[in-house]
């Protein structure tokens, strides 16, 4: 497992696979840049972004945006394992400087949060068999955390059924093999 593009690009990333986690497959990730980056639906810069990492798991994500511009990332994880795996990345990658390491359960770091920190992508990549995350997009979204501009990207299983419709326009789906991403913003329209 390797950074795809920006300065890091080529470097390794630690990763493990359990249970719980597993990593975010290298074409899947080069797609979802793809996406963000030549998309006409997508209407976000990476650049200087503040993106939060929900589920960040080894941080492959969050690591890939640090790499091509963004000015930084609050990871959030809870999985013992994954965590320190990720505390492992960040400093094998020297990017201490970028990154904030949230080692808490996802609701926990939304009862807590800062709403004077606004974030521009929000990267979600909850276990495929779980759909709680669905009340925490609603806990974000209403917590006005995000510019008028932004994104949300969401990982799952193709075969998944989430209903998204009261809190994301979808702007667009992707299925790479086992994967599905939904890029979409918040629905304003329904707050």
């Amino acid at each position: 497992m390797r950074v795809i593009g920006g300065f890091l690009k080529g470097k390794k990333i630690f990763y493990l696979k359990t249970e719980n986690t597993r990593p975010l497959r290298d074409f899947v990730k080069e797609s979802i840049f793809n996406v963000i980056y030549h998309s006409n639906l997508i209407n976000i810069s990476l650049e200087n972004a503040n993106v939060l990492d929900l589920y960040s798991g080894v941080g492959s994500f969050g690591i890939e945006s640090i790499s091509r511009g963004a000015k930084e990332i609050t990871f959030v994880e809870n999985e013992k394992e994954a965590l320190n795996t990720l505390k492992r990345n960040i400093e094998y990658l020297k990017i201490e400087n970028k990154s904030i390491i949230i080692p808490n359960k996802i609701i926990r770091f939304l009862d807590r949060l800062n709403t004077k920190k606004i974030f521009q992508i929000f990267f979600f990549d909850p276990p495929f068999a779980e759909n709680y995350f669905i009340n925490e997009l609603k806990i974000i979204k209403k917590s006005n955390i995000y510019s008028k501009d932004h994104l949300v990207v969401v990982h799952r299983d193709k075969g998944s059924k989430d209903n998204f419709s009261e809190i994301l326009n979808v702007l667009l789906t992707k299925t790479y093999g086992r994967s599905k991403i939904i890029f979409g913003n918040f629905n304003l329209s329904t707050l």
